[in-house]
């Protein structure tokens, strides 16, 4: 059984606006002429990173509410210009959204177990819910509808 990590996606809105952050930094990398690594920078480093490489993913908290989901292609510690030592989680750059649920604010990532993972939204299993707007899921889910 995989294992994931939640984080807060701090500073973004929507799904749309991970997305559009991802995309702009490939598009940076590319201007600069060096191959792209879609990943995120953390202070701490999962000491059950072995569970998560490879099977599991970092699900994004956005606005209150898990949203989407990136799979974990490798965890690197490393030590910053500073001397700290950092984590970067490497991603898949695809995002996935995953059927909306609430969640309270916490510092750092958490663990989260396979089984308690919100369900992939994929266009043939949800029918219309992944076609309705982000917006209109995460204002139902709040209401309980979803």
């Amino acid at each position: 059984m995989s294992l994931h990590l939640l984080k807060l996606c701090v500073g973004c809105e929507s799904i749309a606006d991970l997305e559009e952050w991802i995309a702009t930094r490939r598009a940076e990398s590319a201007r600069q002429g060096r191959p792209h690594e879609q990943a995120h920078i953390t202070r701490m480093v999962p000491k059950r990173g072995d569970e998560i490489v490879g099977a599991g993913s970092l699900y994004w908290v956005i606005r209150g509410q898990i949203a989407c989901r990136q799979p974990v292609l490798a965890i690197r510690p490393f030590t910053d210009a500073e001397g700290v030592g950092r984590c970067r989680l490497v991603l898949d750059p695809e995002v996935t959204p995953v059927e909306p649920r609430p969640c309270r604010p916490f510092q750092g990532w958490r663990y989260l177990a396979a089984s308690d993972a919100p369900p992939d939204i994929s266009h043939r299993a949800a029918g219309d819910l992944a076609a309705m707007p982000e917006t209109m899921r995460r204002e139902l889910a709040s209401l309980g509808l979803l």
